[in-house]
């Protein structure tokens, strides 16, 4: 039988993924046999001619697990199967026991085995398996990440404990991440003491890394729907901050930080222009990761073409430049198996913040 831990969450993109990816790491180098389950997949996703939840495929990639990839995502949620399930056209039941059998099967498999819910406690509640219950029914301790802070963490941990406590499954670890690194140590110590009352382990996670928030140049043009002029260094390179070029032409260049995305109204010849000849520059070369070109008016043919003929990377939008940047600004990035250089890092930060053994140890 595997040793067993369940990956829950306060809410949306407080981490799990990424920590689930930096703890199967470190559990290599323990285990000989890893594994890894998303038992109700709401992401769903194509891999290897089969439907699977986009975080199961990541992991699976990353860690060479295909073998494992019948059992990885049992319940793939598609559009529509939670009308089906209320109209009583699906059964929640047979969704049950495809869970548990695909449970069972990695648990005879993996030495440790990584079992990541989905939002926070109560989704997939539809469905009878909310992440509560699923943690009890597979008899997993959880280790719930969290954002960072002190106050609205400790609100957001009571508020899904209670889930947790009534299912019957036992929160042992609580994990703030994407931590301020000056007051880490602070938020840490507070957090630990009102953990007193419940009974779990604070474990500290990452602190706030722009690498790890920030998109990539593809992730963007895949977000927006729209082709990009890159290469595929390019599309890769990872986006730390995101400006609107709606000042003065030098206004703008001067104002341009590190790996900067650069949204433009399609109007601005002169300031296309200028970040096509200035992108051959070293130092513009590693501040402007690419530029979206906004507006409904065409570009000029002749800025069209010094834009084809340089090594600019780019990507064209009929949308309004404030329309492009709230969408690009309110998005979330996710890693994918693509990301090699977040993956690393992450792989790498968990080396350093992590203390597999104290999580092992606390499994029982």
């Amino acid at each position: 039988m595997a040793r067993k831990l369940f990956i829950a969450a306060t809410g949306q993109d407080c981490g799990k993924t990424t920590t689930s990816l930096s703890l199967l790491h470190l559990a290599r180098k323990k285990y000989r046999r890893i594994g890894f389950i998303k038992p109700v997949g709401p992401k769903p996703a194509r891999f290897h001619d089969r439907w699977m939840d986009k975080d199961a495929a990541l992991v699976a990639k990353v860690y060479g697990l295909e073998d494992d990839l019948e059992w990885m995502s049992p319940v793939v949620l598609q559009p529509g199967d939670t009308r089906k399930l209320l109209d009583g056209k699906a059964s929640a039941k047979a969704y049950e026991e495809q869970l548990l059998a695909a449970c069972a099967e990695m648990d005879k498999r993996c030495d440790f085995l990584i079992i990541e819910g989905a939002g926070h406690s109560g989704v997939g509640s539809v469905l009878g398996l909310s992440n509560a219950r699923v943690a009890h029914m597979v008899g997993a301790p959880v280790l719930m990440v969290t954002g960072g802070g002190i106050g609205h963490v400790i609100d957001d941990v009571s508020m899904n404990m209670a889930l947790y406590q009534k299912e019957g499954a036992e929160v042992r670890f609580v994990m703030p991440n994407k931590l301020i690194a000056s007051k880490r140590d602070r938020t840490l110590h507070y957090l630990s003491l009102a953990s007193e009352q419940y009974g779990f382990d604070v474990h500290g996670g990452f602190n706030f890394s722009p690498i790890l928030a920030g998109p990539t140049f593809k992730h963007v043009a895949k977000l927006l729907g729209l082709p990009m002029r890159a290469s595929k260094e390019q599309g890769l390179k990872i986006i730390h901050h995101i400006q609107l070029g709606a000042a003065s032409a030098e206004r703008v260049v001067n104002m341009l930080d590190y790996s900067t995305l650069l949204v433009v109204t399609s109007s601005r010849d002169e300031l296309l222009v200028m970040m096509a000849a200035l992108y051959h520059i070293p130092e513009y070369h590693e501040r402007l990761a690419g530029i979206i070109i906004a507006g409904f008016k065409p570009v000029s043919k002749i800025t069209q073409t010094i834009l084809d003929n340089s090594n600019l990377p780019f990507m064209r939008a009929e949308q309004t430049t404030a329309d492009v940047f709230d969408t690009v600004t309110r998005d979330v990035s996710k890693i994918t198996a693509e990301d090699t250089e977040k993956i690393t890092l992450i792989q790498s930060l968990a080396e350093e913040y992590l203390d597999f053994d104290r999580i092992d140890a606390g499994l029982g």
